[in-house]
């Protein structure tokens, strides 16, 4: 059958493909736009997923926050330049949409998911795949997207702080990688461990329990200071702790960290 060539113009606008590509799906569904999508869809599927050994090193962060509710997703595909592609920002937003409507905690992929992806795949011709994300419920939120999309940072508070405040403390996050939020956070064994190998290192200097156990509380203390996100000197104005950038009530509950690949 001959197809018109405005079908084909409209079915490649809508796939990204070429033309004859789109004519072929045309005439093999009978001039049917919808079985003609769905008819491609299957197709390229096919052959793109033989291409899901390809390393995928670049990719995209996406952050969404609705009222009491937050996400944080990531995806990665094959090369930066699809990773900054129009369509691929799109996919990434509209997985934040679709994890926004499940539930609280670790969002796995699914088929409304993995349908988003599959259509950049056929698109682009790269492997593509979800490949984390996280839902939080309560509280309020601030973030912080790096211009490039593969540095980010979610953070959920208790009571309310200025927009501008919280995406400062993100972005701290994101420089310094803080171990937890405050030292009570801190596992146990995790200072056990830094208090004992300073007594040993000490003792083995020749100094007095005494004097060793001081010099390993400093350690520990130290090591709280460097590594506790509310004790870190404030990466935007070092004079300030991240604690005392916070108003008065505010505590800080959870935050996400995310590097792309990491």
């Amino acid at each position: 059958m001959s197809v018109a060539a405005k079908d084909v113009m409209s079915l490649r606008q809508k796939t990204g493909l070429g033309m004859m590509d789109c004519k072929e799906a045309l005439i093999a569904t009978d001039g049917d736009m919808s079985a003609a999508e769905e008819w491609i869809r299957k197709k390229r599927k096919g052959k793109m997923d033989s291409r899901t050994e390809r390393a995928t090193g670049e990719g995209r962060i996406g952050i969404l926050i609705d009222g009491d509710k937050a996400v944080m997703v990531e995806v990665k595909t094959e090369t930066d330049f699809t990773a900054k592609n129009e369509d691929f920002i799109d996919m990434v937003d509209g997985i934040c949409k679709i994890a926004m409507s499940g539930n609280a905690g670790d969002v796995g992929v699914n088929d409304d998911i993995q349908k988003l992806v599959d259509d950049v795949r056929i698109k682009t011709g790269e492997n593509a795949n979800y490949s984390r994300g996280e839902k939080l419920e309560g509280g309020h939120y601030g973030c912080y997207l790096h211009h490039d999309g593969k540095r980010s940072c979610l953070i959920q508070v208790d009571g309310s702080a200025d927009e501008e405040v919280l995406k400062g403390i993100c972005q701290h996050i994101v420089f310094h990688d803080p171990a937890a939020i405050g030292p009570d956070d801190v596992p146990a064994e995790t200072l056990e461990k830094i208090h004992g190998d300073a007594m040993t290192e000490a003792k083995g200097s020749g100094k007095n329990d005494e004097i060793a156990g001081k010099i390993a509380e400093g350690k520990v203390r130290k090591y709280l200071e460097e590594n506790t996100l509310i004790k870190q000197k404030y990466v935007l104005d070092e004079t300030k702790t991240v604690e005392e950038m916070l108003p008065s009530g505010v505590n800080i509950t959870k935050f996400l960290r995310y590097t792309l690949g990491g």
